[in-house]
Order: C-alpha cells, then sequence, then structure tokens
C-alpha cells in the first residue's frame, strides 16, 4: 500500500509524519522549519518522492467555535500553494487539540525516556495522520 503523509502546518515549523507501509500506523518523521519560505514546499515535494506518497493528510486549524481564523487562512494558503506543484490528493483535517494531545505525548515520553529528541509538531501531524489511517479501517 501507498504511504500517507500528515502535515501539522504551523505559524513556525510544520511536523512531518508518515505512515507505514501497510497504512496501519503513523510515525513522526521530520520538522520543516521555515513555513513562509518557498523551501518549505520543496522539502515536502522531495519527502513525496523519495517516500512514495500516495495522499496527504493536513491538519486544519479551526477555531475552537468552529469558525476559520488567520491561522487557517494561512494554512489553506500554503495547501493552494503545494497542490499547484503535486498530483498527489491532499485532505484536510480538523486538527482541534491535537497540538495539546501532542505536547501531552511528548511529557509522558520524557518522563519514561528522557533524552528523547521528537518535536511536539511532527507528532501532532502523527496524531493527525494516525487518525485518518484509524478512520479507514486499518
Amino acid at each position: 500500500m501507498p504511504r500517507v503523509l500528515g502535515l501539522d502546518i504551523g505559524e513556525v515549523r510544520i511536523g512531518v509524519a508518515l505512515s507505514d507501509a501497510g497504512g496501519i500506523l503513523a510515525s513522526p518523521l521530520t520538522i520543516i522549519d521555515g513555513t513562509h519560505q518557498p523551501g518549505a514546499i520543496d522539502d515536502i515535494l522531495k519527502i513525496i518522492r523519495e517516500q512514495a506518497v500516495a495522499r496527504i493528510i493536513a491538519g486544519f486549524p479551526y477555531s475552537l467555535d468552529g469558525r476559520i481564523g488567520p491561522q487557517a487562512e494561512k494554512v489553506q494558503a500554503f495547501i493552494t500553494a503545494l497542490q499547484q506543484q503535486t498530483d498527489v490528493p491532499i485532505e484536510l483535517r480538523d486538527e482541534r487539540y491535537t497540538t495539546m494531545t501532542a505536547i501531552a505525548y511528548k511529557k509522558e515520553a520524557s518522563k519514561k525516556k528522557p533524552d528523547r529528541k521528537t518535536r511536539y509538531d511532527a507528532i501532532a501531524a502523527a496524531i493527525i495522520l494516525q487518525e485518518y489511517l484509524n478512520e479507514q479501517g486499518h
């Protein structure tokens, strides 16, 4: 099964996660610094090629009341620019609370393994992607 890429597009960084070949498990992959730089899209396109990505799941930051705020507009603009560079389908997913969940996971993991360096941005991308994979029945 082709891999699925998860993106958590933040103000400063993009958390990136990748599914396993079976489409069952999402894992944090990397962090891309500089959301607003053209190189960020190039970095994502490189991952798409190298990992044979067939679909992208991007978190969409609705406000707590469900509205589309300034950050959601920035994410939409980034996704539009990315979509112009690739034929890989991109699906937006509600990401409310995923960053807070990721921070809690990281804090818990740090207690067990203090030298762990995974940033919460990539963990948030993995949470968004894992929710998608679970809904697909894997």
